[in-house]
């Protein structure tokens, strides 16, 4: 991602389907700030073209031919200077959010999301934080919750010992899909003071972003899966 740089945010649109790329395109360009830079059909194709052509973000679905959104994530992701991945999806497919997100996706967002909701996500990832506090993907933490929880195949992770009380109360908070924002208000702090402890925590967790610290919050069992419902 390049921020330092001026001009419209660039985007890429990877999906199969050609009128859910038409769909995206058309509400993204329709923003002065905004502009579709690739259009691909799958992975590799998306791959290929993202190596001619830089973006900023990219929106992935996870089922595609060819090579699925999951692993063109992970091998995009794993790019010196890679762009964010948002990735698209439905309620159908929630194991496949937790394997994209695992692979590195700064977030996620469903395929029937409001426009302003889309604009939102890409303008969020562009900024440097993670799309968790949406409308849409607090529902679907609901979802993804319980796949969360049992991700740890080999050991539950546990706490870093030199997490602070506050900045494990600022994790759960993360983990419940509450924005920088609603984590002020809910801890009567000042929106500075909560990103310093968001940053502490993603360094002392180890994760790359906001959506990493939620999942590490999900396996440690910090945060409980039934703690979402009705949230």
């Amino acid at each position: 991602m390049t921020n330092a740089v001026a001009g419209p945010i660039r985007i890429a649109i990877v999906d199969d389907q050609q009128l859910v790329r038409a769909g995206f395109r058309m509400v993204i360009d329709s923003q002065p700030d905004m502009s579709v830079e690739v259009e691909a059909s799958d992975g590799e194709q998306a791959l290929r073209e993202l190596a001619r052509v830089p973006v900023d973000v990219v929106l992935m679905d996870v089922q595609m031919p060819n090579l699925d959104g999951i692993e063109a994530t992970r091998r995009l992701t794993a790019l010196e200077h890679s762009p964010k991945v948002v990735v698209l999806t439905t309620f159908d497919n929630d194991e496949y959010v937790v394997a994209a997100i695992s692979a590195g996706a700064s977030g996620f967002l469903l395929k029937d999301a409001q426009p302003e909701d889309l604009l939102a996500a890409l303008r969020t990832v562009y900024r440097g934080d993670a799309v968790i506090a949406a409308r849409s993907t607090r529902r679907l933490l609901q979802h993804v919750g319980p796949m969360l929880a049992g991700a740890s195949t080999v050991e539950r992770p546990q706490l870093p010992d030199d997490l602070t009380p506050r900045e494990v109360e600022v994790l759960a908070a993360m983990a419940h899909g509450l924005s920088n924002t609603e984590i002020a208000e809910k801890l009567f702090v000042s929106e500075a003071t909560v990103k310093t402890h968001v940053g502490r925590v993603l360094a002392k967790t180890g994760s790359r972003d906001r959506v990493q610290a939620v999942v590490f919050a999900y396996q440690t069992g910090l945060v409980q899966p039934e703690d979402l419902l009705g949230g």
